[in-house]
């Protein structure tokens, strides 16, 4: 099966975001063909979450998993950390009070 690249996805991330109304940035530009997506979701509180995505090589599914949660300075700090061991990865952050990230929807969680 054919793979999107990190470009394509990334905008097609934000696009469906702002459909939403949901605010959402770019914060690190990876590398556009395979880059790796890192979503940092802010709930504007101090709070945070980045999810990073996961690859089940027993049954080939994909799905969206937590890589920190918490205080976001230490969320920002496992970005960090997760961009020294990888600079082509992408940061998206999201911004939602409700903390609506919409990667568990059709087209996105897959």
């Amino acid at each position: 099966m054919a793979r999107l690249t990190a470009s394509f996805w990334v905008q097609a991330y934000l696009a469906r975001l702002r459909l939403a109304d949901i605010p959402a940035f770019v914060v690190a530009h990876g590398d556009d063909t395979g880059g790796a997506v890192l979503v940092k979701l802010n709930t504007l509180d101090g709070q945070a979450r980045a999810y990073q995505r996961s690859f089940d090589l027993m049954t080939g599914a994909r799905a969206w998993v937590v890589l920190a949660e918490g205080d976001e300075t230490e969320v920002d700090a496992a970005i960090a950390r997760q961009r020294g061991f990888d600079p082509d990865i992408w940061v998206i952050e999201v911004e939602d009070r409700a903390g609506r990230h919409l990667l568990d929807e059709p087209g996105l969680s897959d």
